[in-house]
């Protein structure tokens, strides 16, 4: 069983900063991507930002040079550092992994933790 545990959301003033964690557990084989999505209500989930074991990242248009995501591979534990938060950044926030098992690649997500930024 691999579990994701998300923390840090919740509520912030449009301009301020939060930083997510999300701590990988179990057998979660080889790390190829960890990484964040989020799903806003009436709206499809989207990719926020991904980063790669090897430190490479990908980062949705409206978020880059707000949003930073790390990796600590020792922990097994992603973060994402949110500055200069918009009301439209509101959403469920869902962590997100991607490993492989010899071939087999298995996805697994978090239970998701609130964003709210306020105008």
């Amino acid at each position: 069983q691999v579990q994701l545990v998300e923390s840090g959301g919740g509520l912030v003033q449009a301009g301020g900063s939060l930083r997510l964690s999300c701590a990988a557990s179990g057998k979660v084989g080889s790390i190829n991507t960890m990484g964040w999505y989020r799903q806003a209500p009436g709206k499809q989930r989207e990719l926020v930002a991904t980063i790669t074991r090897g430190g490479s990242t990908n980062y949705a248009d409206s978020v880059k040079g707000r949003f930073t995501i790390s990796i600590d591979n020792a922990k097994n534990t992603v973060y994402l550092q949110m500055n200069s938060l918009k009301p439209e950044d509101t959403a469920v926030y869902l962590c997100n992994l991607v490993s492989f098992v010899i071939i087999s690649r298995f996805t697994y997500w978090g239970q998701g933790t609130q964003v709210t930024v306020s105008s």
